[in-house]
């Protein structure tokens, strides 16, 4: 088992992957994506049928509304005992595991699979190695809190980014690549590219937590999330309810303690950000034009564009930051939203949201993309951006679940 670089913040892991199934029917995309678009997950579960999958140890969220979550849950943990009993998954032992994933475009993604100590996170505000990029909604947390009190497994969609302009943590992998291990290589489903996750340990996994504690050594923080925020914060919840339980030796040992995440670079040239856009639906579209026009500070920092049934026209806003029109959209819109009785969805396709804005009583607000160069900045010296602030990339381009890890 892993011991050797316990103290590290990053380490590598005893990671589970499929021995017995298809590869291509077990990966499915992040949970939190085409929340707004069952017939997307209709299609999956559709492909899917009885295989092995991860998409029988989630819960999308587009089904949330009308799922009894304690009986997901009880399902979710059968299939993960289920799977382990039955040797679906085999386990590399010590190992990173370096990916890299094809996007839509062509582009090449790259990053390293391991572990992080949850004790160095933080996603309140607060100083730790590992910061939250967003406001964290305690309101998303219960449900992903609920699967991993009952689970054996844990199966990340969490990317973290380090600030790593010297390219001194992953890119040196991409020249040894074609001689590691070759752990996985297919075409993941629905339109979602290609990955490939090749395995790292002995002196490759050292010049990775090398690198590492170099980063650290510079900065105090020394992750930002990425994508996955709530999901790493029920798992600190899940810890910090656990360690109360167990004596100094327990905790450090606990594999609780750590959760599996995908480390990116934010200066990967595959690695853009993406705006989040807002959906407003059973809403008067020409009153909240009206009022936010009326109530945010007119200027030409920031240009809102606002699409309702073939309609569309822009809103101008002055901000000192992009950090702070995002606030501004997002206090406005959630206070109108409660007034007005109306309901708001975060999409990330531009072209989902265009297509939204047809539907009658809907209105969409195309947000403006972040320049990444600003992500380590903004949130070592302001905090948080205000939730749903950026995407990482286009919604198919979201990790999709492969690697699964031991919690229990």
């Amino acid at each position: 088992m892993v011991s050797n670089l316990r103290k590290n913040v990053f380490t590598p892991a005893d990671i589970l992957l499929p021995a017995g199934a298809a590869m291509e029917n077990w990966s499915v995309i992040a949970c939190d994506q085409f929340t707004s678009q069952r017939d997307y997950w209709d299609r999956v579960r559709e492909r899917v049928g009885d295989a092995p999958s991860t998409l029988n140890m989630i819960i999308p969220e587009a089904y949330l509304d009308g799922t009894d979550e304690r009986e997901a849950n009880a399902r979710i943990s059968a299939a993960m005992e289920d799977y382990t009993k039955r040797g679906i998954l085999r386990e590399v032992t010590d190992s990173y595991i370096y990916v890299e994933r094809t996007l839509t475009d062509g582009r090449v993604r790259r990053g390293i699979v391991g572990t992080v100590d949850l004790e160095e996170y933080d996603f309140s505000g607060g100083e730790a190695s590992i910061l939250a990029s967003e406001h964290t909604d305690v309101g998303r947390l219960p449900a992903r809190i609920g699967v991993r009190r009952a689970a054996l497994l844990e199966l990340p969609h969490i990317i973290t980014f380090i600030d790593d302009k010297e390219a001194t943590v992953i890119e040196p992998l991409a020249a040894k690549a074609d001689r590691l291990p070759l752990l996985y290589d297919f075409e993941l489903m629905e339109g979602g590219g290609r990955i490939r996750g090749m395995r790292v340990t002995g002196g490759d996994a050292a010049g990775i937590s090398a690198a590492m504690r170099s980063l650290q050594d510079k900065s105090g923080t020394l992750m930002v999330m990425g994508d996955g925020n709530h999901s790493l914060a029920a798992a600190k919840v899940c810890w910090n309810e656990i360690k109360q339980g167990l004596n100094d030796s327990e905790r450090e040992d606990h594999p609780a303690r750590r959760a599996l995440v995908e480390v990116n670079n934010v200066y990967d040239p595959a690695v853009s950000f993406e705006a989040i856009h807002r959906v407003l639906f059973d809403v008067d579209p020409a009153d909240y034009i009206k009022k936010f026009t009326a109530e945010a500070p007119s200027g030409d920092d920031y240009r809102l564009r606002w699409i309702s049934r073939g309609q569309e026209g822009v809103a101008g806003v002055s901000a000192a930051c992009i950090g702070d029109m995002l606030t501004l959209v997002q206090e406005f819109t959630e206070e109108y939203a409660a007034g007005a009785g109306c309901r708001i969805d975060y999409i990330h396709d531009a072209d989902t949201a265009e297509r939204l804005a047809r539907e009658e009583d809907c209105l969409v607000l195309m947000l403006p993309p972040m320049d990444k160069s600003e992500l380590f900045g903004t949130v070592e010296k302001s905090g948080v951006f205000p939730k749903k602030s950026f995407s990482v990339g286009h919604a198919r381009d979201k990790r999709y679940y492969i690697e699964c890890r031991i919690i229990k």
